[in-house]
């Protein structure tokens, strides 16, 4: 059985050496079995995510903005999908569950950041179709190299800014001896507050400003932008046309699809779901943080025709050799 960990005291102060993680509530015994489709998950998302990089970087024909911001959401994808493989893994490879207070303080800064990127490349996204149908004569005028740069620093620096609070108010929090079990095998910012025996309402007031300004905010501006998107199709003379410019932009909506509905399933069941069964919190939260880097790299290879001649021209090479 596995022994409780010791705890730093300083007068009445507590906070955990460890915390313990969990895999799939009420599954412990099938862990070695449900450890077989998460790798599996986990090896399509690298390889995929890889193959999208190694593409556009090989294909000249690829250098377009477009593009680029591929390589942002699939750059973005893999350092998700890097923050849980190791501990997800662990547990349900070696039922491996400590994690150091401190390690979990950094797993949750980068998971959450990771988080606010992907919401922002969308977002990026969404304007990149928006110039590319409403003024197209303009868009690489407007979406220059150095354009795209500063707006990848932009993110960078927004979601860097966002959550660096985000530990520190977690570290000053006296945390209760005996709560030291996590409802997941990674660390989440709303899971770890609530271990603790002080009042988390800082903690609760600057999380909810977070998810509201940066996915909130990023969701209602991709909305808009699909607005003036449809508006502007709307105008053009040709149904063929129109079903074109829409074309473009199916592989974004269903990427869009794919993160925002688990993204707001999460925020439900932290926020509203205190008596759901903990499976469901885990489930939840597993399918928010891996489906996404494992369905990217395939919807845009499936509905994209220059990603998927360029991935197979790239393979064919590599036979070749």
């Amino acid at each position: 059985m596995m022994s409780l960990p010791q705890f730093h005291d300083n007068s009445s102060f507590f906070q955990p050496s460890v915390f313990l993680l969990i895999g799939i509530p009420g599954l412990e015994a099938m862990h070695r079995w449900i450890s077989i489709p998460f790798s599996s998950m986990y090896t399509l998302a690298l390889t995929g995510n890889c193959l999208i990089l190694l593409a556009v970087k090989r294909t000249p024909s690829l250098h377009q903005p477009m593009y680029y911001f591929l390589s942002m959401l699939s750059l973005t994808d893999l350092g998700l999908t890097l923050c849980t493989l190791p501990t997800t893994l662990a547990v349900l490879w070696f039922d491996y569950r400590r994690i150091a207070f401190d390690a979990c303080l950094t797993q949750m800064f980068f998971l959450h950041s990771f988080s606010v990127v992907e919401s922002s490349v969308l977002l990026a996204m969404s304007f990149d179709r928006f110039v590319a149908i409403s003024n197209p004569l303009r868009y690489a005028s407007v979406l220059t190299n150095s354009v795209i740069g500063r707006i990848g620093m932009a993110i960078v620096t927004r979601a860097t800014v966002s959550l660096f609070p985000v530990p520190f108010l977690l570290k000053r929090l006296n945390f209760c001896p005996g709560k030291v079990y996590l409802s997941h095998s990674f660390c989440f910012h709303a899971d770890m507050m609530k271990r603790a025996c002080a009042d988390i309402t800082v903690n609760i007031l600057y999380g909810l400003y977070v998810v509201l300004s940066t996915a909130f905010v990023d969701s209602l501006l991709i909305a808009i932008s699909y607005g003036l998107i449809l508006h502007t199709v709307m105008g053009l003379a040709s149904p063929q046309e129109r079903i074109r410019a829409l074309n473009t932009c199916v592989s974004h909506i269903l990427a869009v699809l794919v993160f925002y509905i688990p993204g707001v399933g999460v925020s439900i069941i932290h926020r509203f779901g205190r008596h759901a069964p903990p499976i469901v919190h885990a489930v939840v939260a597993y399918v928010y943080l891996i489906v996404p880097p494992v369905l990217n790299p395939i919807i845009y290879s499936v509905k994209s025709k220059h990603i998927r001649e360029a991935l197979i021209k790239m393979l064919k090479k590599k036979d070749q050799s």
